[in-house]
């Protein structure tokens, strides 16, 4: 079984990072169920293996953490639910592409909930919705914002960080950075497109959803 828990407030990030590692020890060890850790943190910056010193817009607006995960520069504040994924890769097929096509599955699933089609985008990272209520690109295409992202480590084939999906945070936050090095496309949030959505109800969907993707029992 997979143990769900909730955190009330905004947690720090070296105590999440924390945390997670040590729980991820101790699910490879057969010491501790797998574990999904739903949480907002307060506003700052995360800094992926791929992160580039340009990317950082803004370095004195928040703190800014390496986080040692797959991935660009994030940013995580409230109104954002942050899913941190300790779940064993091992038991479920050592296929780490797959495992984040399942993340994506996941969130897109938990969008649907709402009537929202998030998209994955080739070449780039995260969740995506189209934009018909904005003007189109200089192309003539849709527009698209981003409004979930997705980075992952592995240690002993045990994941941790895992992804964000926008609620309702501040936007204007994110332009102390390019998040995940795409600056030529925006970021949204389920009530910025117009999405009456809570973090309760948000959460509700991601566990109702879970199984759609992830077969607990194997």
């Amino acid at each position: 079984m997979v143990e769900w828990y909730r955190s009330e407030g905004l947690v720090p990030y070296p105590e999440a990072l924390s945390l997670m590692e040590a729980r991820a020890e101790a699910i490879a060890r057969g010491d501790a169920p797998e574990m999904i850790w739903l949480l907002e943190h307060p506003p700052l910056y995360t800094a992926g293996t791929s992160a580039r010193p340009e990317d950082l817009r803004d370095p004195a607006r928040f703190p800014v953490f390496e986080a040692r995960r797959g991935g660009q520069y994030t940013y995580h504040g409230p109104g954002q639910r942050v899913v941190y994924t300790m779940l064993d890769v091992n038991r479920r097929g050592r296929d780490v592409r797959r495992f984040v096509c399942d993340l994506e599955s996941w969130v897109m699933d938990a969008l649907g909930e709402f009537g929202l089609k998030g998209e994955r985008r080739a070449g780039r990272v995260g969740i995506w919705v189209t934009r018909p209520d904005k003007a189109p690109d200089i192309d003539g295409s849709l527009r698209e914002d981003k409004i979930a992202a997705i980075g992952i480590r592995l240690r002993r084939w045990v994941s941790f960080h895992g992804l964000s999906i926008n609620v309702e945070p501040d936007l204007e936050h994110f332009g102390g950075i390019v998040p995940c090095g795409i600056s030529e496309h925006g970021v949204t949030s389920l009530v910025d497109l117009g999405l009456p959505v809570g973090m309760g109800d948000l959460d509700a969907a991601l566990e109702r959803t879970f199984a759609t993707t992830f077969d607990q029992g194997n």
